[in-house]
């Protein structure tokens, strides 16, 4: 949906932007089961700006940001990207090429370092944060995809989806240091700041894996019940909670980590993919392949549901910034151009 009231944006921002009051949608018929359950219908978001974006109308993946810096790393996927933007100004700063087929991105600000996984070589490419420039390459394994750090260990921990592996990279020195296997495609990878451990989602096997950096060990195997394709992952570490997102069956597991068991169940909407945490409003965002946004907020480790609606056209990739609660969007085909869709709660 294009918001009904155009303006034309300040100098600052890349091409035209659209504005508008706001930007609640109805849900899709293909979720509406949600409603049933008595969950909200709509989304509680407004939109601020679609900022045109360089290249071409091509698949987009991850994001991840570092707020101190107003940076924004986006994987243009389609043409072998990585594309840095600058949240305060709204524009793109940078263009990484060569990483070919990127699909994770992730920024490490304490090493002022992004991390990108190019899966067209199956590498990963390491790029100064603050030149913008690629420094090093490393193996990756055969499908390098989402990746999580360890800081305790300064550990980069690589989820090799077709490879059924974790490749485990020491970041101080850029070298593959390990390889573990986990006898299963591999989903998306998160770091638990409290119990100081690697979860990864083993998704053929409906299971949430737990590894020890301190000895690159799997320390549990967590049985997933109602999973069907566990792949999109977030940890809220204080909260103790993990919310999986399932695409072969659109749902979004709750995962108690005390209990180490599902305790909660929500329909999504289709091919659920990136997860992204507003942590100072305790807001979880899941995005689709279909362009459903779904959005949850969680009181002590209780989960409900406070939106649904369709964003924009495959919106599968969310970054939210914590600091100003503005969430990105990056959708590869909006009337002909590649824009970032920037949007904030009502």
């Amino acid at each position: 949906m294009i918001p009904s009231r155009p303006f034309r944006c300040l100098g600052s921002l890349i091409g035209a932007a659209l504005l508008s009051v706001s930007f609640v949608v109805l849900l899709p018929d293909h979720v509406a089961s949600a409603a049933e359950q008595g969950t909200a219908t709509h989304l509680p978001l407004q939109h601020v700006a679609d900022i045109s974006m360089p290249g071409r109308t091509s698949r987009f993946d991850y994001e991840s940001g570092d707020p101190e810096r107003h940076l924004l790393m986006i994987a243009h996927l389609g043409d072998g990207e990585v594309l840095a933007f600058d949240t305060h100004s709204a524009r793109v700063i940078a263009t990484i090429p060569n990483v070919s087929a990127v699909h994770g991105v992730l920024v490490v600000p304490e090493l002022s370092r992004v991390f990108a996984s190019a899966t067209g070589t199956n590498e990963i490419v390491a790029i100064d944060e603050k030149t913008l420039k690629v420094v090093a390459r490393m193996p990756g394994g055969v499908y390098p995809d989402g990746m999580a750090y360890a800081p305790d260990v300064h550990k980069l921990y690589v989820s090799d989806e077709t490879g059924k592996t974790e490749t485990v990279i020491d970041a101080t020195t850029n070298h593959r240091v390990k390889t573990i296997a986990l006898d299963g495609e591999v989903g998306n990878t998160q770091y638990d700041s409290v119990s100081r451990h690697i979860f990864v989602n083993v998704q053929t096997r409906r299971q949430l894996v737990e590894i020890d950096p301190s000895t690159d060990t799997i320390v549990a195997r967590i049985d997933l019940p109602g999973a069907d394709g566990n792949h999109g992952l977030l940890i809220v570490p204080h909260s103790r909670l993990a919310f999986i997102a399932c695409e072969g069956n659109s749902k979004l597991l709750v995962l108690d980590l005390r209990t180490k068991r599902v305790s909660q169940s929500f329909d999504v909407g289709r091919d659920p993919d990136v997860l992204a945490l507003d942590a100072s409003t305790s807001t979880v965002y899941v995005a689709g392949e279909a362009g459903v946004i779904s959005m949850f907020r969680y009181v002590g480790t209780h989960v409900a549901k406070v939106g649904e609606g369709f964003l924009g056209p495959n919106a599968h990739v969310v970054y939210v910034d914590s600091a100003t609660h503005r969430s990105y969007f990056a959708l590869k085909d909006l009337n002909g151009h590649p824009v970032l869709r920037i949007m904030t709660p009502l």
